[in-house]
């Protein structure tokens, strides 16, 4: 299947054929299984799927402006590639009635709770004991670990194009604080805590106040926020003018039993829900 997308992702064709539409169908299903990823992690690397995003994209060119059936009284207009995700009993997902919708293509393993309203876009992946909470988002090719929390308001950003760019990757047991928002490739390895309110992308400096230093750009020319780091909002003085601050997030210390304390609630309030 990957030297099928390549090939017609490159071929670029006026026109798609029902052979070309079974291929992306079939693509979408292993996308909704879980069986294929934009982007995971092989030897402790997170490795972007470059032809994953192709498929996706090959979906958005073919398909045609269409009006799909949402419930009785409100259809929505989208490309006739990109459905609703539909799921089932068997699947094992806490869906709370009020809004809440997911794009065909993208993948939630059993256990995963959506609190209304949420989205969650194609190419996403969101892993067991989630709990997506209301006005949540989770973009295009974002990678969600286990027993995360995604506060209320909180933004993972999305990225399909450039096809080589990593997507916003929170890994397992992290807590990302009401009203965040996270973008452009950052990683927020396992334990991270963020803060409410804490705006983070790769244009935004990043200062650890227990090393005393900045980060400095990974490989994947964004910021990894480190295991277990706790990251709050922060401001410091803009070079050209210092009467000026500009934002700067700052972690403040790294996870300890504190921090678990204050988190224990959410995992409790979780557990009861489940």
């Amino acid at each position: 299947m990957k030297e099928q997308i390549t090939h017609l992702y490159n071929q670029k064709p006026a026109t798609y054929t029902p052979e070309n539409r079974q291929l992306f169908s079939d693509f979408i299903d292993l996308l909704n299984a879980g069986a294929i990823r934009a982007c995971e992690k092989l030897n402790d690397t997170w490795t972007v799927h470059q032809w994953i995003k192709m498929g996706i994209l090959i979906g958005f060119r073919m398909g045609v402006l269409a009006e799909i059936p949402w419930s009785e009284h409100k259809p929505f207009f989208d490309k006739d590639t990109l459905a609703e995700k539909r799921f089932s009993l068997q699947d094992q997902i806490r869906i709370v009635p009020g809004g809440s919708s997911a794009r065909n293509g993208c993948y939630l393993a059993a256990g995963v709770t959506i609190m209304p309203p949420a989205f969650i876009n194609i190419g996403a992946y969101v892993d067991s004991g989630t709990m997506v909470d209301s006005h949540a988002l989770v973009g295009s090719c974002a990678q969600i670990g286990k027993n995360v929390h995604l506060s209320a308001g909180a933004m993972i950003g999305g990225v399909l194009e450039p096809i080589g760019s990593r997507p916003v990757i929170i890994e397992d047991d992290c807590f990302i604080g009401g009203n965040t928002g996270i973008y452009e490739g950052i990683i927020v390895c396992a334990k991270g805590v963020i803060a409410s309110g804490t705006i983070i992308t790769s244009s935004t400096p990043i200062y650890d106040s227990v090393h005393k230093c900045y980060l400095e750009k990974d490989l994947g020319g964004s910021f990894t926020i480190p295991a277990g780091a706790v990251v709050v909002p922060g401001s410091r003085p803009l070079k050209s003018n210092p009467s000026f601050q500009i934002a700067c997030p700052i972690i403040i210390k790294y996870r300890d039993s504190k921090t678990d304390i204050s988190v224990q609630l959410e995992q409790d309030l979780r557990s009861i829900l489940d």
